[in-house]
């Protein structure tokens, strides 16, 4: 029998950005087929008549939904669509009795369920639902479309493939059997460690205090999500971070080995400066190498933005959410 575990939701608004007075907001939870309850805030556009397009929303990796995945769900909920951002299995509000771990196939899973749930909401059109993935779960969220076909369209924002850097490191510079040997046996001693102190140690969240050295990737994470701009007492990566082992799995278990065989439409948008840019550009280029569907395929990079000025905009409003709009429409139409 599928379940759901009560889960202890706050009811007042703890966002990092204002509520809107143009949407309905809610919170909703649903099952995932690990029988992991997840939870979630939902956003309907006030007045709204007839079945509407959907999209469910998550990310980045570590953070919570009343981050930027609850701004983006908000934002298109104001341009007309009924939408979901929701904490992934472990993080946040939603359930799961180990916390702070994270897995490929779970996280997949998790976008699934929020289809699932989309799916059989009365105010939705099962016809019309895309979902968003920001940082890593932009990576997550191009795994979910490659897996599952209900997905009409899928935008993945300043993405991660989140595989490839725990088993290649920052810019591939650990790409070797013998730095993964190293890792993976520094991982399985971590194992014992945990398990003879009954408790996992955590690895810590963004670096704080931020050395006057640290690379300009870290000091930009640093001022998303250790400052008022961006900081949530959930979010993992504004406080203790995952698990040493939360993402263990990751380093043998590569996601997006089918995106070229993804039929329906997808966006992936990044930074032009952004550290990390490298991973869209890559995996535009993968998933429309022989792909008989890479018409609906597009790459939009944002001049001068980086990696978080598409968490919240930065300082000019550098999410383009004007695209996002039409092309949702266009695709979910």
């Amino acid at each position: 029998m599928i379940r759901k575990e009560e889960l202890n939701l706050v009811t007042e608004w703890d966002k990092t950005f204002p509520k809107s007075e143009k949407v309905e907001h809610s919170k909703v939870t649903f099952v995932n087929r690990y029988g992991i309850t997840l939870a979630a805030d939902m956003y309907v556009p006030k007045n709204a008549e007839g079945k509407l397009a959907a999209i469910a929303v998550s990310g980045p990796f570590g953070a919570v939904k009343e981050q930027c995945s609850g701004l983006y769900a908000q934002t298109m909920a104001e341009r007309g669509f009924l939408t979901i951002a929701f904490d992934p299995s472990f993080t946040g509000e939603s359930g799961g009795n180990v916390r702070y771990m994270a897995s490929p196939d779970i996280n997949t899973e998790d976008f699934m369920a929020a289809v699932d749930f989309l799916s059989l909401n009365d105010k939705v059109d099962s016809n019309r639902i895309g979902i968003i993935g920001i940082c890593g779960w932009g990576g997550m969220a191009i795994n979910t479309a490659a897996l599952d076909t209900r997905i009409k369209a899928t935008a993945a924002m300043t993405m991660y493939d989140m595989t490839r850097v725990n088993a290649k490191g920052y810019f591939d510079s650990e790409d070797s059997e013998e730095k993964r040997y190293e890792a993976k046996k520094a991982l399985c001693a971590r194992r014992l460690e945990d398990l003879k102190a009954g408790e996992y140690l955590r690895a810590g969240g963004v670096v704080d205090p931020l050395p006057e050295d640290a690379p300009f990737f870290v000091k930009d994470y640093f001022d998303y999500y250790k400052t008022s701009r961006g900081y949530h007492n959930r979010s993992l990566n504004s406080n203790d971070g995952w698990n040493m082992i939360g993402c263990e799995s990751f380093v043998n278990q590569p996601i997006l080995q089918y995106s070229n065989e993804i039929r329906s439409a997808v966006l992936l948008v990044h930074g032009e400066k952004a550290h990390s840019c490298y991973f869209s550009k890559d995996a535009y280029a993968d998933m429309i190498k022989d792909n008989k569907y890479a018409d609906n395929k597009e790459l939009m990079i944002i001049p001068d933005a980086v990696h978080t000025d598409l968490y919240d905009g930065g300082e000019k409003d550098y999410i383009p959410f004007d695209k996002l709009e039409s092309f949702f429409n266009e695709y979910l139409k």
